[in-house]
């Protein structure tokens, strides 16, 4: 089905899709009401970049309307890069068993694929805010559904590390793009849109495990590489329908003296916001790269392992739309303090509750640890409207990568005490984000 508004503006998919944003050579500014809790929408007209980079608000929008067909195809994207993202964590069991790894190869595994995300990410949203290419988003696509199939081939831990390495650039390269997309086409609706792009992300962690452990067990991990028709059919419609990006305007300054520039006095709140979500990755990381394993340990069997992660990843789905859409009503603090405090006893339930009882449990944990996924890129876009896809990699890539990095120490731990020791003292780490909520603004 053709997004409508694609279909009408063939020749120029911005020209009527993309409210308008002035660029920095005719930009908003004022003063600065900043209270201990508040910050306001300032107003007036300034020719300096450097002048409007202080500004706490969003650039102002002419358009209030939704464009929810671009939105989709967005979505599309993102849902097909992350659904062979996704095939990894199942099937590392299988992995263990084909080629004898140890826990702490496979956190050492782990740790290199995120930590790409962590080193890429930012350069990219850096690139993506400044040339309007689609060549960052559908290159990474392409990475991901080519290569990432390919490790069911793989003899060995080095060319299973290179083909996964290879399938995590490419996802780096098309989450910031099109996460600073989103905003063009939400209107009024910012908090909710992103939700849903970030559904289409959770969405396919959550079909993407079912899909390959049945898959395997069905046909062997050697049959692997026949799951990229799939994503040869999303690529080529997302090639058809997705609009380029628009940029900022800021290819002129550098890539330190953009950050300066755009997040001017907002750099504290920006990494309260980076830390929390930090946090919240290690223990998100941790237990999604080893409760596998300890699944499979336990006695359940690979499809069943698959369905389990499913569950988490479902349960985070409608949280992330849930918080999206109060997050719009009520403010994000609320939410992110609700999240993070329910986040250890809902990963104890998953850690503990026994036999089938631990699908519920799996619910409950990724209902709390993935719900406020999707505020703080948010939050940050909101801080730092002239630099969407930048803000966008250091609260996804930035953190998600460098929560994902310290795989390879939680590996090693769980090779000397047990996964389950590792676990349950690693439910616990987003207790520590209560402190740094408390201090959230109230963004306006």
């Amino acid at each position: 089905m053709r997004p409508k508004s694609a279909e009408t503006n063939a020749s120029d998919p911005m020209q009527k899709t993309a409210p308008h944003t002035k660029s920095a050579d005719n930009c908003t500014r004022g003063t600065m009401h900043n209270k201990s809790d508040n910050i306001s929408v300032p107003a007036s007209e300034t020719d300096s970049p450097a002048a409007a980079a202080p500004e706490y608000s969003p650039a102002p929008e002419t358009d209030s309307r939704v464009n929810y067909g671009i939105v989709l195809v967005i979505t599309l994207v993102h849902f097909s890069g992350d659904f062979y993202s996704s095939f990894f964590a199942p099937l590392l069991p299988a992995f263990v068993d084909k080629l004898g790894l140890t826990l702490t190869q496979v956190g050492l595994l782990t740790g290199l694929v995120r930590l790409l995300a962590f080193m890429i990410q930012p350069v990219v949203g850096y690139l993506s805010d400044r040339y309007e290419s689609r060549w960052f988003i559908f290159t990474g696509l392409f990475l991901a559904f080519f290569c990432i199939p390919f490790s069911g081939l793989a003899p060995n831990f080095w060319v299973l590390l290179l083909v996964l390495c290879l399938g995590s650039l490419g996802s780096s390269m098309f989450h910031p793009a099109t996460t600073g997309m989103v905003p063009l086409y939400s209107g009024n609706r910012t908090g909710f849109c992103l939700s849903i792009y970030n559904t289409g992300g959770t969405l396919a962690f959550a079909l993407g495990p079912v899909f390959i452990t049945w898959y395997v067990a069905h046909f062997g991990l050697e049959a692997m590489p026949w799951t990229m028709i799939l994503g040869v059919i999303a690529f080529l419609f997302c090639l058809k329908y997705l609009p380029a990006p628009k940029s900022e305007n800021l290819s002129h300054l550098g890539f330190f003296k953009s950050l300066k520039v755009t997040l001017g006095p907002v750099y504290k709140t920006i990494f309260l916001i980076w830390l929390v979500m930090f946090l919240r990755a290690i223990t998100g990381q941790a237990f999604m790269t080893f409760m596998p394993i300890y699944l499979a340990d336990a006695g359940h069997p690979l499809p069943s392992v698959g369905l389990i992660v499913a569950f988490f990843i479902v349960a985070g789905t409608l949280s992330g739309l849930l918080a999206g859409y109060l997050a719009d009503r009520t403010g994000f603090k609320k939410i992110f303090f609700i999240s993070h405090l329910l986040m250890a006893p809902a990963l104890m339930l998953y850690l503990y509750l026994p036999g089938p009882y631990v699908f519920a449990g799996a619910f409950f944990a990724g209902f709390f640890v993935l719900a406020s996924l999707p505020l703080g890129v948010v939050m940050a876009q909101k801080l730092v409207p002239r630099s969407r896809a930048m803000v966008s990699s250091l609260m996804m890539g930035f953190a998600y990568g460098l929560g994902g990095a310290l795989s390879p120490a939680v590996g090693k731990l769980a090779d000397m005490y047990s996964i389950e020791t590792v676990l349950l003292y690693t439910a616990f780490i987003p207790l520590l984000s209560l402190v740094f909520i408390a201090m959230f603004p109230k963004v306006t």
